[in-house]
């Protein structure tokens, strides 16, 4: 009985919190409902406020917008207004104008025609004149103009040779004076001691009993040093004395100096000659390093490879009709450095070429081409620059000159090489130059006779007049001088001069 009661009054108590629940919640929900209602009706109040400004904001900037229009709309119709009135006003103008030009072509037209009618009455009587002419003087119009242009063509052909002779003259001159104080200057600063030195491959004996001992026992040492050493040991009557050939100057330095070293000790059989040839190669490789190294120093030419040096130094050993080629070299530097001064061009540039120009004759008896193009190819390998590279292959016109400082070059190799003293030259070859230098002058048409004097710096021609004017001669001198430098090879310059004169002869009865 108890315990029904509790589960009744469990269930009433649950029956009443759960009405105050739904009424709570009921509360609940029409306070929230309230507020949310009234959020709703601010939002809505505050955009119908913002809408209602935006609205007479808008409608303001319309306004000012239509009053700009308006007013840009009157200030283009003025402008409209008057450029219309310009127009009207520059149409009259060009108007008026036309009228004028009209009245003027018409004037023109009136003048024109009477200028062709006076162009019409002086033609004919130029034609009644020329026909007269032609039959007072008894020749035609184009046989008159051709005696005319004849006679001008002479006169002027005489002008102009005389103008030529009168320019080249002065030309000559001042290029003469100009030249020979260059040239003279530069041989004076330069001033070298040496004149002409010449290799020798001779080697000097103590007494007749030593080219026994040099040859050996059947021959024995002898072939040992020329197999070991690459050159041809000669053994003459000449007294106390042999002879080393050999085509390449180094070889035959390292033999010459081997032999006198083994002259001196003594010991002459195979291996003792293996033996001093290995230590003389050594030496005289340094020797040429040392000899390369010191004409750089006193050529003032710094930056070269070791291998340029090296090749440079092998010049030591070569000789070109007596003069040494190291020597040379040093002096063509200093010549075309002296030179480059007072013309202003590139020093350095003008003494690397001067003192590299004839690098290929140091390798030119064991490579194919000429000895100006083996230089560049080698120096080109090295670094050596693109400037001084063409004046050593252009130095003797194998190719085309490129810069001032290949000229330079070239007219120093001349002076030093054409210098009195500097080169001793062969009897027949001598000759032969000569010779050839008559020869191209006589193969010229109209030449009677021609000389080459002066050791072949000067060709003096002497033509026939009847065959050669005055200004043919002048030809003649250009076109043999041309000749010349393009089929002979020489140092220095060769004058050629014409000579021609007209002899009067009678005889009196």
């Amino acid at each position: 009985m108890d315990s029904w009661l509790w589960i009744i009054i469990i269930l009433v108590v649950i029956i009443l919190a759960a009405v105050v629940v739904v009424f709570a919640t009921r509360s609940l929900n029409d306070r929230f409902k309230r507020d949310l209602q009234a959020r709703a009706d601010n939002v809505l109040n505050q955009a119908t406020e913002k809408s209602r400004l935006t609205e007479i904001e808008a409608r303001d900037k319309a306004l000012k917008i239509l009053q700009d229009a308006e007013a840009e709309t009157v200030r283009r119709r003025t402008e409209l207004a008057r450029e219309e009135e310009r127009l009207q006003k520059r149409r009259s103008e060009i108007d008026s104008r036309a009228d004028r030009m009209e009245q003027k072509e018409q004037t023109l037209n009136k003048r024109q025609s009477a200028l062709d009618k006076r162009a019409n009455e002086v033609e004919k009587m130029a034609s009644q004149q020329t026909e007269e002419l032609q039959r007072v003087a008894q020749m035609t119009t184009d046989e008159a103009r051709a005696e005319l242009l004849a006679g001008a063509e002479k006169e002027a052909r005489g002008d102009m040779a005389r103008i030529i002779r009168q320019i080249e003259a002065e030309a000559r001159a001042e290029g003469d004076k100009r030249a020979r104080d260059l040239i003279a200057e530069a041989i004076q600063r330069v001033a070298s001691d040496h004149v002409a030195s010449v290799t020798t491959s001779v080697v000097i004996l103590p007494n007749e009993e030593m080219k026994g001992r040099i040859v050996g026992r059947n021959g024995r040492n002898i072939r040992a040093f020329e197999q070991a050493a690459g050159v041809d040991v000669i053994v003459d009557d000449t007294p106390e004395a042999v002879t080393i050939s050999c085509f390449d100057p180094i070889r035959r330095e390292v033999a010459r100096r081997s032999l006198d070293r083994l002259i001196q000790d003594g010991r002459i059989h195979p291996a003792h000659i293996e033996k001093i040839l290995n230590e003389e190669q050594k030496e005289v490789d340094r020797a040429v390093v040392e000899a390369g190294e010191q004409a750089a120093f006193d050529a003032g030419v710094a930056g070269l490879h070791p291998e340029v040096l090296k090749m440079l130094g092998r010049l030591r050993y070569r000789t070109s009709y007596g003069q040494n080629q190291l020597e040379h070299a040093v002096e063509v530097s200093k010549l075309s450095a002296v030179l480059a001064a007072e013309l202003g061009a590139n020093v350095d540039i003008a003494k690397a070429s001067g003192l590299l120009h004839d690098l290929g004759k140091a390798m030119d008896h064991n490579t194919e081409g000429t000895h100006a193009m083996i230089g560049a190819e080698f120096a080109k390998r090295y670094g050596v620059n693109p400037k001084v590279v063409n004046a050593i292959a252009a130095h003797h016109h194998e190719v085309e000159q490129e810069t001032v400082e290949a000229v330079i070059a070239e007219a120093a190799d001349a002076i030093s090489g054409a210098r009195p003293g500097a080169r001793r030259e062969d009897l027949e070859q001598y000759i032969k130059r000569l010779r050839s230098l008559e020869e191209i002058a006589n193969s010229f048409k109209g030449v009677q006779q021609s000389y080459a004097i002066q050791a072949g710096r000067e060709v003096r021609i002497i033509v026939r007049p009847e065959d050669i004017d005055d200004l043919s001669a002048t030809r003649l001198a250009r076109d043999v001088a041309k000749k010349i430098e393009e089929t002979m090879q020489y140092p220095g310059q060769i004058k050629v001069t014409v000579i021609r004169e007209t002899r009067a002869v009678e005889f009196a009865r």
